[in-house]
C-alpha cells in the first residue's frame, strides 16, 4: 500500500465535513445567487465537472490494464490446473450473487424514489437514458477498431479486448509474456498513482458536486441519500451474514464461527483502510496461519481475489446505478435490467482494489448504461462511509473462496479447532 493510499484511507472526516458544508451551502443558494458578481452555482458546476473528468481520465487505462494483468496472472497459473478453474468459478459465483442481492434490494426498497431531479438534466438526456440499450450494448462488445474503442471510451469493447488479450499473451513465449505482463502491470500501477492523487481532491469534489445537487433539489435530497445508505447496508448484511455462511456450511462444511474468528484481524484492517490491496498481507497471514489453508492455495486465490473477486463492490455498483436511475426518474425495462447485470458482472473483474476504485467502476457502468453521470455527486457523498463496509464484504468474498478451493482440493485442516485458536 502506498503512502498516498494510507493517508487517504485515514481521512474519512474530511469527506464528512465537506458533505455537511455542501448540504448547508447548497440549501441556501440557487442558480441565480450572486456573490461579488460570481455565481457559486456555476463555480460548483465547473469544479464538479472537472473532478468527474479527472476520474473519467483514468478509466480506460486503469480498467484495461487491471483486466489484462488479472487474466494473464490466472491463465498463466498452469501448475495449479484445476485450482485455477475452480477459483475463477467461485469468483464468478460470488460476484454474481452479490449483483443479484444488490438488484433485489434496489428493486424492493427503491432508495432513489421520493425526489425527482429531472430538472438537473436536459430533456433529451433523460429520453436517451430511457430508451433500450441492449442491442447497442451487444454491438459494442466486439469493436471493429480497438483504437477507436479506446478513444471513444467504449467500455464493453475495451473489456472484451482486454479479456482475450490477457489470455492471448499467456499463449506466447515466456520471455514475451513477461515483457507484456510487466508493461501492463506498470501501466496499472501508474494509473493507481494518478487515482490516489485524484482521491486527495475527493473532499473538494464531494463539496462541489453535492452543493450543486442541493442547490437544484434542496433538502429533499437528504431522504433518498439516507435511503441509499441503509438499503446498501442491508445488501451487505444479506451477503455477509446470509450468503457467506451458506457457502461455508453447505459447500465447505466448516464452522462459520471459526471462519469469522480466523479472519478477524483482516476485518479490522479492511474496514479501517477501505483497500483490499492494503489488506492483502493480513489476509494471507490469517488464511494460512489462522485458517490452516496451504500456501499454494492462498498464494493463488487471495492475490487474485483482491482484483477479480470484489463482490461487495459489485453489489454496491448495482445499487448505485439503480439509485441514480430512480433519482432521475428513469425506469429500467426488463431487458435493460438484464443488461445491467451482465455489464456489472464484467466490470467487477476490472475494479482497482484501492480506495476510490468503486467510484471509477460506478462511473464506468453509468456511462455504459447511458445514465446521467451527474448522479455520481450523490454517490460520492456517501462513498467513503460505504467504502469501508464494501471492502469488508470484498474480504469475506475472496477469503471464503479460498476456503472453498482448499476444501475442494481435499485439505482437511481448514478452520479446524486446532488451527483457528492460534
Amino acid at each position: 500500500m502506498t503512502l498516498m493510499t494510507k493517508r487517504s484511507a485515514k481521512k474519512p472526516w474530511g469527506i464528512l465535513i465537506a458533505l455537511t458544508l455542501a448540504v448547508f451551502v447548497g440549501s441556501i443558494i440557487n442558480k441565480e445567487t450572486q456573490i461579488l458578481g460570481i455565481s457559486p452555482y456555476y463555480v460548483f458546476d465547473v469544479l464538479g465537472t472537472l473532478f468527474i473528468n479527472a476520474l473519467t481520465l483514468v478509466v480506460v487505462p486503469l480498467v484495461s490494464s487491471s483486466i489484462i494483468t488479472g487474466v494473464a496472472r490466472i491463465a498463466s497459473e498452469s501448475q495449479f490446473g484445476r485450482l485455477g478453474l475452480r477459483t475463477f468459478l467461485y469468483f464468478l459465483l460470488t460476484n454474481f450473487v452479490g449483483i443479484l442481492i444488490g438488484f433485489s434490494v434496489a428493486n424492493l426498497f427503491s432508495p432513489g424514489s421520493g425526489v425527482q431531479m429531472t430538472n438537473v438534466l436536459a430533456p433529451q438526456s433523460i429520453q436517451a437514458a430511457k430508451t433500450g440499450v441492449f442491442s447497442e450494448l451487444i454491438l459494442e462488445i466486439i469493436p471493429s477498431n480497438i483504437l477507436a474503442a479506446f478513444a471513444k471510451g467504449n467500455m464493453l469493447g475495451l473489456i472484451f479486448f482486454s479479456l482475450i488479450f490477457g489470455y492471448a499473451i499467456t499463449q506466447i513465449g515466456r520471455k514475451s509474456l513477461q515483457t507484456h505482463f510487466q508493461f501492463w502491470k506498470g501501466i496499472f500501477e501508474a494509473m493507481l498513482r494518478i487515482t490516489h492523487a485524484i482521491m486527495y481532491l475527493l473532499p473538494l469534489g464531494v463539496f462541489c458536486l453535492t452543493a450543486k445537487i442541493f442547490a437544484d433539489a434542496g433538502l429533499e435530497t437528504l431522504k433518498p441519500l439516507g435511503n441509499f445508505v441503509w438499503a446498501t447496508l442491508i445488501g451487505f448484511i444479506l451477503f455477509s451474514f446470509g450468503f457467506i455462511p451458506l457457502l461455508l456450511i453447505f459447500i465447505a462444511k466448516v464452522p462459520v464461527r471459526n471462519y469469522f474468528r480466523a479472519i478477524s484481524p483482516a476485518i479490522v484492517t479492511a474496514f479501517s483502510t477501505g483497500s483490499s490491496s492494503a489488506t492483502l498481507p493480513i489476509s494471507l497471514e490469517c488464511m494460512e496461519e489462522r485458517a490452516g489453508i496451504s500456501n499454494r492455495i492462498c498464494a493463488l486465490v487471495i492475490p487474485l481475489g483482491t482484483s477479480l473477486n470484489l463482490s461487495g463492490t459489485a453489489l454496491y455498483n448495482t445499487m448505485a446505478v439503480f439509485f441514480v436511475a430512480q433519482v432521475f426518474g428513469i425506469e429500467f425495462s426488463a431487458i435493460n435490467q438484464i443488461s445491467l447485470i451482465i455489464v456489472t458482472l464484467l466490470i467487477s473483474f476490472g475494479v482497482a482494489s484501492v480506495p476510490g476504485g468503486g467510484l471509477v467502476a460506478a462511473l464506468t457502468i453509468l456511462r455504459i448504461m447511458g445514465l446521467p453521470i451527474e448522479g455520481l455527486g450523490l454517490i460520492i457523498a456517501t462513498d467513503r462511509i460505504l467504502d469501508m463496509f464494501r471492502t469488508t464484504v470484498n474480504l469475506f468474498s475472496y477469503t471464503t473462496c479460498s476456503v472453498l478451493v482448499a476444501k475442494s482440493d481435499g485439505e482437511r485442516s481448514v478452520l479446524s479447532k486446532k488451527v483457528y485458536s492460534i
